[in-house]
């Protein structure tokens, strides 16, 4: 009996414990509801509302790059990535349009399907789909056509949604490659499409909205959209067409002599056009879509990255600033030796030959070092020097591409016993393809240097442009430049660069050999250059032609032809008429004999 009472008072007290668990938890419930309900609805509510919102970037378009005419060379393609939200992939059923009925799809069916259209591994999407269903942002494939993202989303399979994404595309293909860059996976890595990303780039927008359980988005629901604004264009000096010769010639050229590298140049000298880069063509260039597939040296443009002794084409400077002083005049007469000697110092030229009377005319068409020592002497060095650093040499280059073409010219402080005679003709300092075409820019454009360019305006997304503007500065005086247009006639017309004439235009130009210095140490091979203008009565254009260790022997190398087709190509395309005018190259010889032999 004693046990009996016992249990019940055990079973009576379990109860009441029982009982005053569930009183707590419903007194806890109660709070909470009422917590919810009556002090803060609007909180909870909130987070709902911001637990079914969706946030999608619209990305900003970015800009075209565009030649000087206004072509595309670089563009961006729409593209899709597609998506899946695993936590929402699963079977679901169509209507038959025979039937009416509705007929399960599985996931494994939808894989296929979706497999099929984009033509890829139907596992792989099976797997990209399915994963272990907690990524909510699982990539199945990336960058498809509008196409074949329209054909996945017809399909509404649950969980499956597109991004879009912007992608470039280049028309011209390997045209300007170099000058145009390229974008990797993180972002712009050469070029235009690099050292313009500021510009090209648009600002991306958002659209917020909100989905309900099963993803899809509540069409009376939470709507919200910020437009994005597209980047500018980009048109450049560059003209595609010339661009394309040019490259085409200076290939062959550099394949004939089997060279390392060539670079052809062309700059407008066109009233209000001074300075722009036409075309910037390299031997080898790289497929802004496929950069990988060409060696790095020609990922960027070589007539900024390859610095060279400029040899003859150095003498230039020396005779203009001999003009500039006033101690020379083109018709002055020199006895001009093979050999001589300044300060200890022995210097030579190309070719042995017995003393001849020649203008300074002469000896700058026959590119002698002695006699444009003989001119150069009589200014002191210092003088020497800052005229250098006036045209350019010595200090970087910058045309826009976010790279400097570096030039090395130290003081004359710092010259060894030799660089007083040979920095007068083009030895002793380097330079790049662009440094020297500064300097004839400038000896052309009546002696004012206007900075070289490759842009030429940035578009806004309505069409307006925005040119780019450059300052000029006076270097040499009009009379100087017009006295070393005449100079450089005579090479062309009886010096070292007869083979650059072209029928019914007045033509001139310098040529210029260097050796190339070794890796090593030391030199072992040659940089030959040619630079030409035409037509010389107006200025119209100036082609530079360079190539690079080309094989064979000192002297067999010639460039003028090469410049000859380029010169000829942009001369019919803009349409310069020849002009007829006479020669006004002065006489290079003294005396009876008017031709002295090499």
């Amino acid at each position: 009996m004693m046990g009996t009472t016992q249990r019940a008072k055990t079973l009576s007290f379990r109860m009441r414990i029982g009982l005053a668990l569930v009183l707590a938890m419903l007194m806890l419930l109660g709070g909470r509801l009422f917590h919810v309900q009556a002090l803060d609805p609007a909180g909870n509510a909130q987070q709902a509302v911001s637990d079914r919102l969706r946030s999608v970037e619209l990305p900003g378009a970015r800009g075209d790059i565009l030649d000087v005419h206004g072509r595309v060379m670089a563009t961006s393609v729409e593209r899709y990535h597609i998506i899946a939200d695993q936590s929402q992939v699963d079977s679901y059923t169509v209507r038959d349009p025979d039937t009416g009925l509705r007929i399960p799809i599985t996931v494994e069916e939808s894989a296929a399907q979706i497999a099929e259209i984009l033509e890829i591994d139907r596992q792989e999407v099976l797997e990209a789909m399915t994963g272990d269903g907690t990524n909510r942002y699982s990539m199945i494939d990336r960058s498809v056509t509008p196409e074949m993202r329209q054909k996945v989303m017809e399909l509404r399979v649950p969980g499956i949604f597109s991004e879009p994404q912007s992608e470039r595309a280049y028309p011209a293909g390997p045209v300007a490659g170099s000058i145009i860059g390229f974008i990797g996976a993180d972002g712009p890595l050469e070029g235009v499409e690099a050292a313009q990303d500021d510009a090209l780039t648009g600002e991306s927008g958002q659209r917020i909205y909100e989905v309900g359980a099963d993803g899809v988005r509540i069409p009376t629901a939470t709507f919200e959209e910020v437009p994005a604004t597209d980047g500018q264009d980009v048109k450049l000096t560059i003209d595609q067409d010339l661009q394309w010769y040019a490259q085409e010639a200076i290939a062959q050229k550099t394949n004939q002599y089997n060279a390392q590298w060539g670079n052809a140049t062309v700059v407008d000298l066109r009233e209000g056009s001074e300075g722009e880069i036409l075309a910037m063509a390299d031997s080898e260039t790289v497929d802004p879509a496929q950069p990988g597939q060409t060696d790095e040296l020609f990922r960027r443009p070589l007539a900024l990255t390859q610095p060279f002794e400029p040899g003859s084409g150095g003498k230039s400077i020396t005779f203009a600033m001999a003009l500039e002083e006033g101690v020379m005049e083109p018709e002055d007469h020199y006895t001009v030796p093979y050999r001589y000697t300044w300060n200890g110092q022995t210097i030579q030229n190309a070719r042995s030959h017995s003393e001849y009377e020649m203008t300074a005319a002469g000896i700058y068409a026959r590119s002698y070092n002695t006699g444009t020592v003989l001119i150069g002497n009589q200014i002191d060095e210092q003088t020497r020097y800052d005229y250098m650093r006036k045209v350019g040499i010595g200090d970087p280059i910058d045309i826009g591409l976010g790279i400097e073409g570096q030039s090395a010219l130290r003081p004359p402080e710092e010259w060894d016993a030799r660089q007083p005679l040979t920095t007068q003709f083009g030895q002793g300092y380097e330079m790049t393809v662009l440094h020297t075409v500064q300097m004839y820019q400038l000896l052309a454009n009546d002696g004012v240097k206007t900075p070289l360019r490759i842009v030429d305006a940035y578009v806004d997304p309505d069409g307006t442009e925005h040119p780019v503007e450059t300052e000029s500065e006076r270097i040499f005086s009009s009379h100087t430049s017009e006295e070393m247009l005449k100079l450089m006639e005579g090479v062309v017309e009886y010096g070292s660069a007869r083979g650059a004439a072209i029928e019914g235009y007045r033509v001139g130009g310098k040529t210029g050999t260097a050796e190339a210095a070794g890796a090593q140490g030391g030199f072992d091979g040659y940089t030959v250059n040619f630079v030409g203008l035409a037509p010389l009565d107006d200025p119209q254009f100036l082609v530079s032609v360079t190539v690079h260790r080309p094989a064979g022997r000192f002297g067999d190398w010639d460039l003028t032809d090469t410049f000859r087709d380029i010169m000829s190509y942009a001369l019919s395309s803009y349409d310069v008429p020849p002009s007829g005018a006479e020669s006004e190259a002065y006489d290079g010889f003294v005396g009876e004999q008017q031709d002295y032999p090499w």
